[in-house]
């Protein structure tokens, strides 16, 4: 009886030998390339080379190794057509029933820095191996397809199961495993295709969207209860960043809507780093549906939780909560029994954490790259198609802000202005903030989210701050169609408007202020959050 054949072939050789050891034990004849046999043979391992199959030596520095009928014929031919075993026969070609490959790590040479060279990148484009994959998937009633090393424990255990023959992997193991190997060369191919757009053309926006993730992570529900949800982390990235290399300290699994309000928390407190100076270096963001109902930025961390929950603590029920800096004692002890859903930091002062986690079901998370936020392409779906844009900080150039009014913005003026619109652009539109200075930092007072109407969004944020308003500073994602806002403003003590300008009614805007005794500066810079 001819044993079972096995073609591995992997860059990545982590439980390789063990894997190839338990499948020669059970029976089964080895084949192998390059450095998986050199690797094999040193373990003690029999194994025949790719060549000794083709009768065909490797060419090309080993660019073509595996593209032969020797090996497709093996693979590809059916059990079930005779005809197909005839021509393997007649050819003198044996069957392959478990191709065990994993891809050259393109991933991680275009991540690398310094970048590597376009030459060198591209002999990390792998051929032969996606082509095998993609061949055994097809053939997956036939043979096994192994693509990752977390699969070949439970692949031995079914072998074993049935003395080593092949049909010992079942059909519901083998479309599994078929699914996996079709996901990993299309996972391949966008990398490849994502990486080399962004290399050769010069293109602000890529031409087609191909998306790529990990295994999706099942949620609780979605937004509501009826709605089946799911995280997946982005596999394009060499290494998991942002939420997906979130560690969770304690509390129940983490729901749709948490990822969604601790992104909103993350994305302002990046923009805050931006601006972080050694006086004012701990941020602090109270998220709730996404939108933040406050912030500051302060010399003492206890003082920016402090400011931030004063700018809406009726709304800060139930929040996310995220800080620049890791999390001290002090300021865990003065959150007490306040309820919020999660914390989201750098890590957390000794004793810090045991405080937090006093009360049930409160996750905290750590996350350690916690650094100033870059441009990047953000998607939103929609009916029929994709939406995509480039969105990051505001990166308003305020050495070319205009200040319009009689009254002329002073330095510190210019340092709150800097603040408010790190915080107000990433709040729903249309949307004010009213900020101001504290003996130690920044903070808002009042926030106006998402209206219709924007002055509308003024009442709200004046409601918010109440009589704290009074020589504050508002901020507005766009131009104030009507100087009824400017008007509403001075009501509740506004002293400065900052706004990007460009209404047909600009002067009319300008002259309320200057009616007002206001000083306005012109940011140029809409901040506008659909």
């Amino acid at each position: 009886m001819v044993s079972p054949r096995a073609l591995l072939s992997v860059w990545e050789k982590k439980g390789i030998v063990e894997f190839a050891n338990s499948l020669s034990d059970l029976g089964w004849t080895i084949i192998s390339t390059g450095g998986t046999s050199k690797k094999l043979r040193e373990s003690n391992i029999d194994v025949i080379d790719v060549s000794e199959v083709t009768n065909h030596p490797e060419i090309l520095h080993g660019r073509v190794k595996t593209l032969h009928p020797a090996v497709h014929g093996g693979i590809l031919a059916r059990r079930k057509i005779d005809n197909d075993l005839e021509t393997l026969e007649k050819l003198g070609y044996g069957t392959i029933d478990l191709v065990c490959v994993n891809l050259y790590p393109f991933q991680n040479v275009a991540a690398q820095e310094p970048k590597v060279s376009d030459e060198e990148l591209i002999e990390m484009i792998d051929i032969g191996g996606p082509t095998m994959i993609r061949s055994a998937a097809k053939n997956h009633s036939d043979v096994i397809v192994v693509t990752n090393n977390n699969q070949y424990d439970d692949i031995i255990k079914k072998l074993s199961k049935s003395s080593g023959e092949p049909s010992g992997v079942d059909i519901e193991m083998r479309k599994n495993l078929a699914i996996s190997a079709f996901q990993s060369t299309a996972s391949y191919d966008i990398i490849v295709s994502n990486e080399l757009e962004e290399r050769f053309s010069d293109l602000e926006i890529p031409s087609k969207l191909h998306i790529s993730t990990d295994i999706g992570t099942h949620l609780r529900y979605g937004e509501n209860p009826h709605q089946p949800a799911a995280f997946y982390s982005d596999s394009i990235t060499q290494e998991k960043t942002g939420l997906a290399n979130a560690i969770q300290h304690g509390g129940k699994e983490l729901s749709f809507n948490n990822y969604l309000d601790l992104d909103g928390a993350l994305r302002i407190a990046r923009n805050l780093l931006l601006d972080i100076t050694n006086q004012y270096n701990h941020g602090c963001v109270i998220i709730k549906h996404t939108n933040p109902c406050g912030v500051a930025l302060d010399k003492y961390q206890h003082n920016a939780w402090e400011n931030a929950l004063a700018s809406d603590p009726e709304s800060a029920f139930g929040c996310v909560i995220a800080f620049t800096t890791i999390v001290q004692k002090e300021t865990a002890e003065l959150i007490g029994n306040h309820f919020f859903e999660c914390i989201i930091s750098p890590g957390y002062a000794p004793g810090a954490l045991e405080i937090l986690s006093l009360k049930k079901n409160r996750r905290m998370l750590t996350l350690d790259d916690f650094s100033p936020r870059n441009d990047e392409i953000r998607l939103r779906q929609i009916n029929g198609g994709w939406l995509a844009q480039i969105q990051g900080a505001p990166n308003i150039d305020w050495g070319n802000v205009k200040c319009v009014t009689k009254r002329i913005a002073n330095e510190k003026e210019y340092a709150l202005a800097r603040f408010g619109c790190q915080v107000l652009s990433e709040v729903k539109s249309n949307s004010v903030a009213l900020v101001s200075e504290t003996d130690t930092g920044f903070a808002t007072i009042g926030i106006g989210p998402g209206q219709t109407s924007r002055v509308e969004a003024v009442h709200i944020a004046a409601r918010r701050a109440g009589v704290r308003a009074k020589s504050s500073m508002m901020i507005s994602d766009a131009f104030f169609p009507f100087r009824d806002g400017i008007d509403a403003a001075n009501e509740i003590g506004v002293k400065t408007v900052i706004q990007p300008g460009g209404s047909i009614r600009d002067q009319e805007v300008i002259d309320a202020a200057n009616e007002h005794k206001m000083s306005m500066l012109f940011t140029d810079k809409r901040l506008f959050l659909h």
